[in-house]
Formats: structure tokens, sequence, C-alpha cells
């Protein structure tokens, strides 16, 4: 699956922002890589002149993306500083992945075949090297695939990585109460994760991280699948990684932002906190912003809400 390049490229920007801060001045990139860079520019470039003549764009070609190496090379460094260097024309680029409406629609068994091919893909992926080699299994998803609603979560953790089941720990008991109480079960909606597989941390036994910007990057494609063949009507982004995963840019934290929906590609998403913060914070204000952001959802869906429902931690 091709990366879009404006994605990588903000991702690439990130990394080197990062390096720059470190102190670090220069780095070293192999000769593969800067092909692989020239190409991807290459495509990107074929791809404007195309829209600007036809109404659909063209497919982009399959590359691969680049990787930095940690080998020393003064030839690569130079061709690495010229190529900073020069300036370079940034064409305008229709969005390639297009918007919900856009999307082809498979139903029942095709849809089901297409999910089952997906995590066969999903469970066999090596992109992250270090992740391959620490996790027990990857983490692919649950749920129905022909789901109104879906969760989306930020990385599995160690009970998720051994059961290979997104939100099966204590934060996954909280959700599962919290999907419960909407009336619904882990059934009937889907709940995935941005990253795949347990972030590693080396040298600990336990304990979690954030996931990294590119390894978010890698694995994204992966979730973008999940929710073409699904097409929720509601995406509910759990936490700041989740939210900051599928709107594609940084959030301060997300207490503002939470309980105010967002748009994914025409699906409306509502930002909440994650479980485990609720878990850490058991304040009754804090479930109840929680609850107030799944009345939201209730009440965009069309859902049936009881006054009880309603109520809930308002005393």
């Amino acid at each position: 699956m091709a990366y879009a390049f404006e994605q990588l490229l903000d991702v690439t920007i990130e990394h080197l922002e990062a390096l720059k801060s470190e102190g670090r001045m220069t780095i070293d990139v192999s000769a593969d890589s800067m092909d692989v860079l020239r190409e991807m520019y290459r495509s990107r470039a074929a791809a404007a002149r195309g829209l600007s003549q036809t109404s659909k764009p063209s497919a982009p070609a399959r590359i691969q993306k680049p990787v930095f190496d940690s080998t020393p090379s003064p030839q690569t460094r130079e061709e690495v500083r010229g190529a900073v260097a020069e300036p370079v024309a940034q064409p305008e680029v229709t969005d390639l992945i297009g918007r919900v409406e856009d999307w082809p629609v498979l139903e029942g068994a095709q849809r089901e075949s297409a999910m089952a091919k997906l995590r066969e893909q999903v469970l066999a992926c090596t992109r992250c090297s270090h992740l391959a080699q620490s996790r027990t299994q990857v983490v692919f998803g649950v749920g129905s695939v022909h789901a109104e609603l879906m969760f989306v979560g930020e990385a599995p953790g160690m009970d998720e990585d051994r059961q290979g089941e997104p939100f099966v720990g204590k934060a996954g008991q909280l959700l599962t109460r919290i999907i419960e109480t909407m009336g619904l079960s882990r059934d009937t909606v889907y709940i995935g994760n941005v990253l795949k597989c347990r972030p590693d941390t080396p040298g600990k036994s336990f304990g979690n991280r954030k996931p990294t910007p590119m390894e978010m990057q890698t694995c994204w494609p992966y979730l973008m699948d999940q929710i073409k063949l699904i097409r929720p009507k509601v995406l509910i982004a759990l936490g700041t990684t989740a939210v900051e995963g599928l709107l594609g840019k940084s959030i301060k934290g997300i207490t503002r932002m939470r309980g105010n929906f967002q748009d994914f590609r025409g699906i409306p998403v509502m930002p909440t906190y994650h479980p485990s913060y609720v878990l850490r914070n058991p304040a009754k204000a804090i479930k109840r912003q929680v609850w107030e952001d799944m009345l939201k959802v209730m009440e965009f869906m069309g859902m049936e809400i009881s006054d009880q429902q309603r109520q809930f931690f308002t005393k």
C-alpha cells in the first residue's frame, strides 16, 4: 500500500526536528533511501500534472518508505545537504484516500472476507522490526465488521499483547462497561487501535509507552483500511494519541477537544478520555464528562436514551 506523500513528509520533518533539538546537525542516509525519496517526489509531481488534465487522480506508484541508515557515508551526507538546499516546487495534490462517500461499499460476506484478508496481512506484518521482535502477537481488532460505532484506542498493553485482543485489561473492562451501559455490546461495535503491536519497552518487563510518530505512520494504513471496510457512522477516539493518529495532527491534550465532534473524512469523531485516564482519575466529574460524550454519540446515532442513562453521575 502506498503512503500519502504529505503524511510521510510531515513525519520525516518531525523526526529531523527532534534530531536537531538533540544537537544533531547532519544525518546519514543510504543511497537506496535517497532513490526512494526521489521516486516519491516524482510520483507526487506526476500525479499533480495528471490532475490538471483529468478529473480523477491516478493511483500512486507502490513504493517503499525511506529508511535512515546509521552507517556513516560522506558521499550520501553531501547528497542529502544538496537535496535539502535545492528549492523544490510543491504542486497541489488531491487527497488520494478521499472521503467516506467516495469509498467503495462492500456488503455482507464480501466485507467479512475483505476484513479476514486484511487480518491475515496485519498478523504477518514486520514493518516495524523492533516491535515484531518484542511483541507476543499482533492485536488486530475485535467486534462486528458491520458495526455503526467504532472505538479507536492508542496501542495494545501487556494484557492485550498476551491475548491478542484490544482492551482486555482493566481499562478494557471499564470500556466494556461503558459500551454495555450504552445498551450495546463488544460484539455489536468494533474496537481497534492506532498501533497494532505493543510498543516495546527495552529493559522493562512491564509498563507502557506512547507510540512514536513513525510507528503510528507505519501502521496507519491498516487502521484506515479497517475504517474503510466498516464505514462506521461514528468514531470514538479514546485519548490524545488516538485523536492524533486519526486526525493526523498534534494536540495539546484532550481536555478542550473532548465532547466536541471532529471530522475524519466525512465521519464524525468524538474525542474522549482514555479509560486508563478515568481509572487514574476516578472522580465523579471525570466519569460524568466521559458519559456526556457517550450521550452525544447516542443522540447523534438516534439511539433511545432512558432517564436513568441521562442521570448517571449527576448526584
